[in-house]
């Protein structure tokens, strides 16, 4: 069993890196990936700036201490404003932020009323026109951040489970994500079935959605479970679930 796509001290996770890996050989993995958020400016929940090194030494540390026991990848999740930079072993390409005209970063995953309240400020109230934005980011998220894994796909429906501020089934809403959806199809990448939402109690499906991911598996995309787990607790989240949608696409 894998999980490539978790979070610690290093960013906005609970627990240490060797924390993480210790519970991830409790539960069975046989690989494990920490991908600590690459630093944007102003968001808290990044890596600070200057930290990539020792945050790449602490992962070299690790790997060797634990090798033949569970291998461990030095992994990120690069945003799609970061910059790009070097010696991962592998990237997860997200888009967690919208940037406006006034250079103002609208967070579609921060706190529903910050998000609502920049839906009414910069789109009106229109939701399906901010929906809209974020899949032209997500349609060119691969290009951007060089990823290897497409990350929760979906995030701008987040909060949208809870607060039902659109129809998912919308024809503008699926024209959105359908057209992103295509054009990282061409990329090859595989894409993440996230649970992270479900183990924080935001969401009952995981990203991307379920009528989302049958789009994708018919299109011949692979699926690669991860728990985006912020504590140890919540590693491996909920994979039973979903296993029978990847299990077709294994290598």
């Amino acid at each position: 069993m894998v999980d490539l796509h978790m979070h610690s001290t290093f960013s906005d996770g609970k627990h240490s890196p060797e924390e993480m890996i210790e519970e991830g050989i409790r539960r069975g993995l046989t690989r494990i990936g920490i991908s600590d958020h690459s630093y944007v400016e102003m968001d808290d929940s990044s890596m600070p700036a200057g930290s990539a090194p020792a945050y790449q030494r602490e992962m070299k540390r690790l790997k060797e201490k634990y090798a033949g026991r569970i291998a461990v990848c030095c992994g990120l999740e690069r945003d799609y404003w970061s910059e790009t930079d070097a010696g991962y072993d592998y990237v997860i390409g997200s888009v967690h932020w919208i940037r406006m005209e006034d250079g103002h970063r609208l967070a579609v995953d921060w706190t529903p009323d910050r998000l609502k309240d920049g839906c009414r400020k910069y789109f009106g109230g229109d939701w399906y026109a901010l929906a809209e934005a974020f899949y032209r980011l997500e349609a060119d998220v691969v290009r951007k951040t060089e990823c290897d894994l497409i990350g929760h796909f979906d995030l701008v429906t987040k909060f949208n489970e809870r607060a039902g501020w659109f129809d998912p089934g919308h024809p503008r809403y699926r024209a959105a994500w359908q057209a992103a959806a295509d054009a990282l199809l061409r990329t090859g990448k595989p894409f993440e079935i996230n649970t992270g939402a479900i183990s924080r109690g935001y969401r009952t499906d995981a990203y991307p959605s379920r009528e989302i991911r049958d789009y994708l598996r018919e299109r011949g995309a692979r699926l690669i479970l991860s728990s985006d787990a912020h504590q140890k607790e919540n590693i491996c989240f909920a994979f039973s679930r979903f296993e029978a949608e990847t299990e077709a696409l294994k290598p």
